[in-house]
């Protein structure tokens, strides 16, 4: 909306990670709570992408391109981070059902609205 397409990226952008979406997170956690559990569980997704995907998702979305600034200066966490799914998925046959991609557009459109109505 500004105009300014530039990013500025801790590390190299090939970090992993993990992302649930809200609505996912809270039937996993509401599933778990009401069930006779007692053992630790972990509820995540499995689809991990880089942070450079994770940008690329979001660009498409937005249908912009950005102008990517690498800071290797900066700290940029563990290189891979994801969620071991196993246990949830004996237990429970459960796995989240929202994309990264669905997630983020649901997620995008709601951030746009937000700063849309705060520009009045």
């Amino acid at each position: 909306m500004s105009g300014k397409h530039e990013l500025e990226i801790w590390g190299d952008g090939e970090q992993t990670r993990s992302f649930m979406y809200i609505d996912d997170c809270v039937k996993g956690s509401q599933m778990i709570l009401a069930s006779d559990l007692e053992d630790p569980i972990n509820l995540g997704s499995a689809e991990l992408v880089s942070i450079n995907q994770l940008y690329s998702i979001v660009e498409e979305i937005a249908g912009i391109k950005c102008e990517r600034k690498y800071d290797l200066s900066a700290p940029q966490g563990v290189r891979g981070r994801n969620s071991d799914n196993t246990m949830i998925n004996e237990v429970f046959g459960w796995e989240p059902s929202i994309s990264l991609a669905d997630g983020l557009a649901k997620t995008y459109a709601w951030v746009y609205d937000q700063v849309k109505r705060a520009q009045g």
